[in-house]
């Protein structure tokens, strides 16, 4: 394997460049201790088999590799398949790292275990684990997203969760961030920060990715079982970035796999109003770590929007940003226009109704795949269902 691509984080939690500690003294000692029982728990027999048995028979995987016959014949060019990410208990790729990082957090001993959610898919997962793992569990939510993603509300609440509405800002997922970080600070000690995506301070982008890199691993398996070769491209939209990194980790070392992370362009790239961080945006800390985000003179987070309340963040995984600028990576936008087009031809094409978020990368195979021949495949993370936004997509179109 080339240098680049040798194991990462580094010790001080950086890729490249990205990532680390932008944390108070008393902080870092305890993202320190979570990294310490991480790494002792990981590799164990116990947690293995324990975190396994519950992604089998709990979670239902491995999810299938999906032919979009349909999707393909209609686009015409390369066959697109979906990795059913969908099909998972909760409905979406969060289970997975939730499932994780809530057996570590009573392995800790900790007493409550604290998240942000936008569009509520993290939320609704890390309130299944905490219920399964019998730990209070604390959700914090813009106003904005309680509204729009009501389902995953609901189902918030019968899970057992405290559900905390935030009004600040713009009443989204950074606002969310801020709001359980502040309640998180108040007692580090006993609580657990269970961060939704490969973001925040170390050892939080490096655990996520693992705990998600299952994705990819069944997903290269599995397609060389169907295919009897690799994708030519594997795809995924990019938020803050976990079902990203989760598929494209394994492919990695896989020079021949073109890898492609679609974010959201909102309403144009040339408006206020997206949130394509890694196309637009620059160097910075955010959230106790450095990355690319869209801020604005002076460093601060500039408001961001997506029609998909997951992918909405001003900033992204550090390992996005180190694959971007040594080019293993390309990341393209796609707005809101082509993500509504994708989620309704998806829906009535193979009868599978995306996440708006998973929509973005629909989008992106469909405008590409044209121009590639037949024998050329493309493989798609398909992270989400959409019945959380079902009614909201219904209203938008007078459907």
């Amino acid at each position: 394997m080339s240098q680049e691509f040798l194991p990462m984080p580094d010790e001080n939690g950086y890729f490249g460049e990205y990532g680390g500690q932008i944390i108070p003294p008393e902080l870092k000692a305890i993202m320190d201790d979570i990294n310490d029982a991480y790494e002792s728990i990981r590799d164990t027999d116990a947690y293995k088999d324990e975190l396994n048995d519950l992604f089998i028979h709990y979670v239902g995987r491995p999810s299938p590799i999906f032919h979009a016959k349909r999707l393909s014949d209609k686009i015409g060019g390369a066959q697109i398949f979906l990795k059913r990410e969908d099909l998972n208990h909760t409905g979406a790729h969060k289970i997975n790292h939730c499932l994780g990082e809530a057996l570590l957090a009573k392995h800790m001993g900790k007493t409550k275990v604290l998240a942000e959610t936008g569009a509520g898919q993290h939320g609704v997962a890390l309130a299944t684990a905490c219920a399964l793992a019998g730990i209070e569990c604390e959700i914090h939510m813009g106003e904005v997203d309680i509204e729009k993603e009501h389902p995953n509300v609901t189902k918030m609440k019968i899970l057992g969760c405290t559900l905390v509405p935030v009004s600040r800002g713009t009443r989204t997922l950074k606002d969310a961030v801020d709001s359980a970080f502040e309640e998180y600070l108040k007692d580090p000690v006993n609580f657990f920060y269970a961060i939704g995506s490969v973001v925040g301070p170390h050892p939080f982008p490096k655990m996520v990715r693992d705990f998600q890199s299952i994705v990819g691993k069944e997903a290269r398996r599995q397609f060389m079982e169907m295919q009897g070769k690799l994708p030519d491209i594997a795809m995924a939209c990019v938020g803050g970035g976990s079902n990203a990194i989760g598929l494209f980790t394994p492919f990695i070392p896989d020079e021949s796999v073109e890898l492609i992370g679609v974010e959201p362009a909102g309403k144009g790239l040339d408006t206020p109003d997206n949130a394509a961080t890694l196309t637009l945006g620059s160097k910075g800390a955010l959230h106790g770590f450095e990355c690319y985000n869209l801020q604005d003179d002076d460093g601060n987070p500039l408001p961001v929007y997506s029609i998909a309340s997951g992918l909405d963040y001003p900033g992204v995984g550090p390992q996005h940003c180190y694959l971007k600028d040594i080019k293993r990576v390309q990341y393209v936008a796609v707005d809101d226009k082509e993500c509504l087009d994708a989620f309704m031809v998806l829906s009535r094409t193979e009868g599978i109704i995306p996440a708006l978020e998973s929509a973005h990368a629909v989008a992106y195979a469909m405008k590409i795949a044209g121009n590639m021949p037949p024998d050329k495949n493309i493989l798609i993370n398909l992270s989400g269902r959409g019945d959380k936004d079902a009614d909201f997509v219904a209203e938008k179109l007078s459907l």
